[in-house]
């Protein structure tokens, strides 16, 4: 991200160590991480910021255009003016009278075997 290799890394790591001592590391390592996660957050909050910003102004622009088609219907169709009935809207078709209704199922074949069908065997 910035650039930094991690033999780069490892020497910063034998300073600290050297300067710092080995009690006194874990403190600051603490520290340093509490510091980064502060600025995380700070640059996590600017962000959002700048995308609210961004998303009003688009929203701003959508109201606009909103109101500018809105004003352009409402001259087109004033709403004291006199309109006609629009015709009615078929929803479902009419039945054929001359027709009559198609039956379910198709009826079952005649049947020569005078025993009842639960007594007979199974082929």
């Amino acid at each position: 991200m910035f650039g930094v290799d991690t033999s780069e890394l490892l020497v910063v790591a034998v300073v600290a160590l050297l300067f710092i001592g080995p009690k006194e590391l874990p403190r600051v390592m603490m520290m340093v991480g509490r510091w980064v996660g502060q600025i995380r957050g700070y640059a996590r909050h600017f962000t959002a910021g700048i995308e609210n910003v961004i998303r009003e102004a688009e929203l701003e622009e959508m109201e606009k255009t909103w109101r500018e088609q809105n004003e352009k219907i409402m001259k087109q169709f004033p709403p004291n003016a006199t309109y006609e009935e629009p015709a009615p809207v078929m929803t479902s078709v009419p039945p054929e009278a001359d027709q009559p209704p198609l039956p379910l199922e198709a009826p079952a074949a005649p049947d020569e075997d005078p025993t009842p069908p639960k007594d007979r065997p199974l082929p």
